[in-house]
């Protein structure tokens, strides 16, 4: 055997092991695209979807303070949900067709975050005159509403159908808020812990709310790294 061939093998091995020991990481993490949740702006957000006055904004949206009443007769404002994440819907009691299937599912992400004190959860009545906080109430315990966890909230109504088209981006049809305006939708909307919209859900839909709390999951590791 050939010993100064086998010797410049050996060198040339621990070369390569080293070598790769070091440059694949390195490699890995030069290449390495961290996954983030898109922040919705108006300008990201279906057109018709959007006040005419806010379809040019380009960055920096978020949700607008806001000061609702919850199925406890509570003042809740934006101060409730500060550094927390939650998901938004707009609902009312008295629907017995797409707001059957979103309490449903809204109640299972509660299931599931019930443990994590940073996911919370905002539902605001459409038909505030009509959801007083006696029928919210009742409401929330048929649904099994944790109290603290999510807020079923009635308020004033040109106050709500204003945070649902110019906040959340919520509902198509245009209106004033007055006493003849109806919005209806299924969408459920995640916030983060800056008031920003990361996304929007099918609330009727089970697979949207996998991807819900797939994401979700991302949001919460994209806290860790900062």
């Amino acid at each position: 055997m050939d010993l100064k061939f086998f010797k410049k093998s050996k060198a040339t091995l621990i070369f390569l092991v080293v070598f790769s020991a070091i440059s694949i990481p390195v490699f890995y993490h030069l290449v390495k695209v961290d996954k983030r949740l898109k922040i919705y702006n108006p300008n990201d957000v279906n057109p018709q979807l959007v006040d005419t006055d806010l379809r040019h904004v380009t960055k920096n949206h978020t949700i607008k303070d806001f000061e609702l009443i919850n199925q406890n007769g509570e003042i809740v404002t934006n101060k409730n949900y500060e550094n927390k994440i939650y998901v938004a819907d707009f609902f009312f009691t008295r629907c017995t067709n797409i707001c059957i299937m979103m309490a449903y599912n809204m109640s299972e992400l509660q299931e599931f975050y019930k443990n994590d004190d940073d996911i919370m959860f905002l539902s605001h009545s459409v038909t505030p005159t009509i959801d007083s906080v006696a029928v919210l109430r009742e409401y929330a315990d048929n649904k099994g509403v944790i109290d603290g966890k999510w807020n079923v909230t009635t308020g004033d109504k040109k106050h709500i159908y204003e945070l649902a088209r110019k906040s959340y981006f919520a509902v198509i049809e245009e209106g004033d808020g007055g006493e003849d305006d109806f919005i209806h939708t299924e969408q459920f909307i995640l916030v983060d812990k800056e008031k920003r919209i990361r996304g929007y859900y099918d609330g009727t839909e089970k697979e949207d709310m996998e991807k819900l709390k797939k994401d979700v999951a991302l949001l919460k590791e994209e806290y860790t790294r900062k």
